[in-house]
């Protein structure tokens, strides 16, 4: 392939001939000789005390699998260790899995299923918000004491439900003994985490785990933590009958059991100065972590951090609270925690100019972050912000003024909508110094061939080309010259997970480096390690959380127009235009494919999927009832790409995957707003919604 001489012409990604053919292989494509399946038995109840069970005789070559086979530590390692491979006397959310049922006919499978009893003495279920697990705080500057001096105090409640990451490929994993070393393929995001889930499940040697990403079929969060669970139980089954063994959900089984994004309920309350200003926000955060706390802390904290959004408030008073309830597990999901955030500050902005009676935009504008303000948690933005202009682009692009003037004063039920936001890349605070420490090697033979050792999964975003398209950038060699293959435990440094907007700003940025030095390096057949090391500027108190909680932050603009059925409150998307400050796009086409699919699944989460649970059971449990967006939901969709290079990212690539899909609920809702006279505060904003805030909702 032709060298570019800009990084940003796109290319056509490497891997497209194999996927496009079929050649590319799925857990589910991989077939091994003598090969067991693995079902599993899930509770049916929200709550209840295992009393008795009752397994019916096996016929030979069939076992069954639970807590007893555990030879280690019966708790799926993650940041917070409440999550048991299997439960022992107690289960806590319908769809929880007690055991597994492996054989090689998946038809006696299901029939040893059905003959199995499990005796429950019910316990009541908890699914109210009240037992607080997790507890944050965090002041700036005067924290909330100037509502002592308020004029005027506004405060408004926003509400956000469940969203389900609704992959293409459900989750699924094969496992087996390659002499005694525990070995497993998987649909998953994150190797390493898979790889210490399973060590300490084992009680073994690192040496003897080993993990395999197979290609993946989207993931967005969704097989970040949960795969380790599906992995620790698959290695207990392989263990026992010394085959290998697959693991695959069907979609209704993955829908029920998976983890979702957590619904959140946040209290913003301004307290306002005589002339209208805003002096203070005090701020509650809260989130349902469902049955397993998990990752929520975290996700709480990156919610709580955004609490300002894409503007500068000088004082502020942010607490937050994970509840567990016996409802299924909330996880990472794309945006962890920044999108239910953006729509309530995005919202709040909105109606607090409306209830001072002031023009909105020219309110919000008023706010926005500029260079050398202070972040939410006192830090600094030190990098330029290019908000006023990307604003501006975004209001020329889509005619917003002239259309928002026309919307506002016409009962026409049309509406435009504009949200402003960023997104920290990376992980939160000391994280990616103290806690993940990433490691990338580059490997060169004497053939001049180059290998990317790097845990970084591609599960669709394109990260194999962008990472070989650096590679071979940099070293001024073709890429076909750039070899990463999927990657592998046994060959591949730990990186990090493929999570946190930190791919190719974290660990690109790495890459880069070590392909610097490796082009320094005279000796043909060489190897190059690069080790993470945060700027000496980022300083992060987490015990406070105060400083800079992000090495850098992506921004952007969202507009969406809508119009509304006046009869059946259907909303249809018109057009959505977008900017975005990336730091400089690595390939401009890949970038503008993760905007097209981040917006959609942004504005699908504020106006159509629907999720909810009765009494803990999933009531949308199927793509039939779970409404996603198709092609004909979705508008031509205009994106525009502001240089902004990042100092530490590869050629100043910052983060992009998360970035542009928090912008897009408060964007949608608030074109709904213009579009029916009334007020929102919870999405997603139904067709029942509609009709109920134009019976009886506020102007």
């Amino acid at each position: 392939m032709k060298f570019q001489p800009d990084i940003g012409t796109p290319i056509p990604r490497v891997d497209a001939k194999e996927k496009i053919s079929g050649a590319a292989a799925y857990i589910n494509d991989i077939d091994m000789p003598g090969m067991l399946y693995a079902k599993t038995l899930r509770s049916k109840m929200a709550h209840g005390k295992i009393i008795k069970r009752h397994y019916p005789t096996l016929p030979e070559g069939y076992a069954i699998i639970d807590y007893r086979h555990i030879p280690g530590t019966n708790i799926v390692k993650a940041i917070y260790e409440d999550w048991q491979i299997f439960p022992v006397d107690e289960v806590r959310y319908i769809g929880e899995p007690i055991l597994l049922v492996v054989g090689e006919n998946k038809d006696v499978i299901i029939d040893i299923l059905e003959a199995i009893e499990i005796t429950y003495e019910e316990m009541e279920p908890q699914f109210e918000w009240i037992d607080s697990v997790i507890h944050y705080h965090y002041e700036k500057k005067h924290g909330s004491r100037p509502f002592a001096d308020a004029n005027r105090i506004i405060e408004h409640t926003y509400e956000t439900g469940y969203q389900e990451q609704a992959y293409i490929e459900p989750q699924g994993m094969i496992g087996y003994l390659d002499q005694d070393k525990m070995t497993l393929i998987g649909s998953i995001q994150c190797p390493y985490y898979v790889k210490n889930a399973v060590l300490m499940a084992l009680g073994w040697e690192n040496e003897r785990v080993r993990v395999i990403q197979a290609h993946v079929g989207g993931a967005f969060g969704g097989k970040e933590e949960y795969p380790s669970l599906i992995a620790c139980q698959l290695a207990m089954a392989v263990i026992q009958v010394n085959k290998p063994v697959k693991l695959i959900f069907e979609r209704e089984e993955d829908i029920i059991a998976s983890t979702k994004r957590h619904p959140a309920q946040i209290a913003m309350k301004a307290a306002i100065d005589s002339e209208g200003h805003i002096m203070a926000l005090k701020v509650h955060v809260g989130i349902d972590a469902g049955a397993v706390i998990g990752l929520s802390g975290v996700v709480l904290s990156r919610a709580m951090i955004a609490a300002t959004g894409a503007y500068t408030i000088e004082n502020l008073d942010v607490t937050g609270d994970v509840y567990r309830t016996h409802s299924v597990p909330t996880g990472a999901f794309r945006g962890f925690g920044a999108p239910q955030m953006m729509f309530a500050i995005e919202m709040f902005m909105e109606h607090i100019a409306r209830n001072l009676g002031k023009e909105p935009l020219a309110y919000r504008m008023a706010y926005v972050a500029k260079q050398y303000d202070l972040t939410a948690t006192s830090g600094t933005f030190r990098d330029p912000i290019l908000m006023q202009k990307m604003i501006e682009e975004a209001m020329k692009r889509s005619r917003y003024e002239e259309k928002a003037l026309q919307y506002q004063n016409l009962h026409r039920y049309q509406g435009i909508g504009m949200s402003f936001f960023l997104h920290g890349c990376g992980f939160t605070g000391s994280g990616e110094a103290t806690t993940i420490k990433a490691k990338v090697r580059l490997r060169r033979e004497a053939s001049g061939v180059v290998h990317i050792l790097i845990a970084a999964v591609d599960m669709g975003q394109g990260v194999r080309t962008a990472m070989r398209k650096l590679v071979a950038h940099m070293l001024e060699v073709p890429i076909d010259q750039v070899i990463y293959d999927l990657p592998d435990t046994d060959c591949v440094p730990d990186s990090g997970p493929t999570v946190a907007s930190r791919t190719m700003m974290i660990v690109g940025g790495l890459v880069a480096r070590a392909a610097q030095r490796l082009g320094m390096e005279p000796q043909i057949a060489v190897e190059i390690e690069e080790t993470y090391h945060q700027p000496s500027e980022i300083q992060w108190d987490e015990a406070r959380m105060q400083g800079d909680a992000y090495p850098a932050y992506s921004w952007g603009v969202n507009v969406v127009e809508v119009a509304v059925d006046p009869v059946t409150g259907e909303v249809s998307v018109v057009g959505a235009w977008s900017v975005y400050d990336v730091g400089k796009a690595i390939d401009t086409l890949m970038v503008r494919g993760q905007a097209d699919g981040g917006l959609a699944q942004g504005i699908a989460y504020g106006y159509l999927e629907v999720m909810r649970h009765h009494q803990g059971k999933i009531q949308q449990r199927n793509l039939t009832d779970y409404i996603i967006p198709t092609a004909a939901d979705m508008p031509p969709m205009e994106t525009y790409l502001f240089d902004n290079p990042y100092a530490y990212g590869p050629y100043g690539a910052k983060g992009v995957g998360e970035l542009t899909l928090v912008g897009g609920a408060p964007a949608i809702a608030k074109a709904i707003e213009m579009a029916i006279k009334r007020q929102i505060t919870k999405i997603p904003v139904t067709p029942e919604m509609i009709m109920e805030l134009m019976t009886h909702g506020e102007d």
